[in-house]
């Protein structure tokens, strides 16, 4: 894990003391809202509907046990007990006093961590995959490269102002588990024809009003070039990008309105500048960042232990929780466990702080001090030996974080929605609830195996919905909400947008459609079938009649009740 050093301390304290007096002079009425609201933006404060909203930085989802403690700290003292983990790695805060704040930014501080440029119109925090340096399947581990994009991207002058938000995602494994696609700009670790590892860039990737996967640019440049690729891209959208329309204004519509060949272009002549310059990334910076993210001393003997087996046997409970919760480690005899945030009683995506000091607790015991939150609002322990599996999923299981259903339905990536926040439309926290109240059996979503829900309360699309196996959408008609459905999307390999099922379903009938929908899947699917395969294979009309068609039938019955 990177450590500050007394520049990079230094910076950080000098910045809490600088927006402690922006926010006294706000308060004492000496700056207007419109000087201070790009103040507040460059801390990560929001005015949400109930309060304001404070959305701390954890770069690439990497914390420590110290850094977890203070999350939960900070939740216990300035907040109402708990945060929010976001699919950009973060967590939020919905309830601090404006006041405040610079209290809470000094408590950071004092771990090495901040909320610079979560929000506001420049380049956000760089997010990985929650798997990087122990994943079977990696290239190599991206973290000290996003570590090098983080520092070169932090306060950078050229780019504080930018169109629009950009975000940036790196992924050093085969398998694609932090949506790189639906990034403004997304890299893979790949080899080239000689087996040399270097970077493919795509470009232009987002949600939103008006969503797009991501355009290949380039499929190999080599790493002493990343942050000169970079700077281009960025250099290109900064000269180009809109800033007469917020809505469009992401690079997206730069490269969809260009085209890539036009788009390309424009990024190598600039890159061509540049790439021999004082960006040039030597071997020398690439190892010293690496050597911040060295291995832990595993144990050699790890993978001698038999309990692990034996315990699985003899308790349901816990092969049910081993077959959903635990990921292949690199490492015989460990395994990487993901805690699940989505208790059927909680908000996707919350965590409370005492839970949050138990989890620290267990990092430290059975992790290393590691735990690192993921790209769908879990988190991880990522080195844990198998043979204390058992032991702490007896303990997570007293906590309410043991519940075996990553990758499940009611693993629900889900955004704050109408409950927080002011561009929603619609409530999410409610209808997961109806979800979770609905599909309330673990053996039946066992049976339905792999299928992600993916809501989100606006167009904004922060719950991703575009790319859900099944996507929900809130919508306000003429004051109520009603929820527009999509179906087969995905952020992985096979990216792809979901298609719109068909017309909006009232709120209280989101989780019976669902319901339809599986039944579908159910009578359609062949044997080892995912949800998402049986939709491509038999496409969206079945899926359609079952729901459309058996609510018009219901319709025309209480019309045939009420006129007899």
């Amino acid at each position: 894990m990177y450590q500050y050093n007394k520049y990079d301390q230094s910076i950080i304290d000098e910045r809490v003391d600088q927006f402690r007096n922006q926010t006294h002079r706000f308060l004492a009425g000496d700056l207007t809202e419109d000087e201070f609201r790009p103040l507040r933006l460059m801390n990560g404060i929001y005015i949400q509907r109930q309060a304001p909203m404070l959305r701390v930085a954890i770069p690439y989802g990497l914390l420590s046990a110290k850094k977890l403690r203070m999350l939960a700290h900070i939740a216990r003292k300035y907040d109402e007990s708990y945060g929010h983990f976001s699919t950009r790695q973060n967590i939020q805060y919905n309830w601090p006093k404006l006041e405040i704040i610079p209290d809470i930014l000094a408590d950071l501080a004092t771990v090495q961590m901040h909320a610079i440029q979560t929000s506001g119109n420049c380049i956000r925090n760089v997010s990985s995959d929650q798997f990087a340096g122990i994943a079977k399947d990696e290239i190599e581990d991206p973290r000290p490269y996003c570590e090098i994009i983080r520092q070169w991207s932090t306060f950078h002058p050229e780019f504080t102002y930018l169109p629009r938000k950009f975000k940036i995602t790196v992924s050093g494994a085969t398998n694609d588990r932090v949506a790189v696609t639906i990034h403004d700009i997304g890299l893979y670790l790949v080899n080239n024809a000689e087996g040399i590892v270097g970077f493919k860039v795509l470009v232009g990737g987002g949600l939103g009003r008006t969503p797009f996967i991501g355009t290949e640019i380039r499929p190999y440049f080599e790493k002493q070039h990343l942050l000169s690729y970079l700077e281009a891209i960025l250099r290109v959208y900064n000269r180009f990008g809109r800033r007469d329309n917020m809505h469009k204004a992401r690079i997206k519509i730069l490269v969809n309105s260009l085209g890539k060949e036009k788009f390309t272009q424009l990024v190598e002549a600039e890159w061509e500048d540049i790439k021999s310059g004082a960006l040039l990334l030597s071997q020398k910076e690439i190892d010293r960042m690496k050597g911040f993210f060295i291995e832990p001393d595993y144990d050699e003997k790890a993978h001698f232990d038999s309990s692990f087996e034996e315990r699985q046997q003899n308790d349901k409970a816990f092969l049910n929780w081993v077959r959903r919760n635990l990921k292949e480690h690199k490492v015989p005899g460990y395994r990487a466990v993901v805690i699940s945030l989505k208790a059927p009683n909680s908000p996707p995506g919350d965590a409370s702080d005492k839970q949050m000091d138990i989890i620290a607790n267990l990092s430290e015991k059975y992790s290393y001090e590691e735990i690192v939150v993921t790209h769908d609002q879990n988190l991880v322990l990522p080195h844990v030996k198998q043979e204390d599996l058992y032991d702490l999923w007896q303990a997570l299981s007293a906590s309410e974080l043991a519940t075996a259903n990553i990758g499940l339905l009611t693993d629900m990536i889900c955004c704050p929605g109408l409950e927080f926040c002011n561009l929603a439309n619609a409530s999410t926290i409610s209808i997961a609830e109806q979800i979770n109240n609905k599909f309330d059996e673990l053996d039946y979503l066992h049976d339905i195996g792999e299928a992600k829900i993916k809501m989100s309360g606006c167009m904004n699309a922060c719950g991703h919905h575009h790319v859900g196996h099944i996507g929900i959408l809130g919508v306000d008609k003429k004051g109520v909400e009603y929820y527009q459905l999509t179906l087969g999307g995905s952020s992985e390999n096979d990216a792809v947008l979901g298609d719109r099922l068909g017309p909006a379903v009232a709120k209280e009938d989101v989780a019976n459609t669902i319901s339809k929908l599986l039944d579908v899947y159910i009578d359609k699917r062949r044997e080892n079938e995912r949800f998402l395969d049986t939709y491509r294979r038999i496409g969206i009309e079945p899926f359609k009649d079952r729901v459309y068609k058996s609510n018009f039938s219901e319709i025309q019955k209480e019309q045939c009740i009420e006129s007899n």
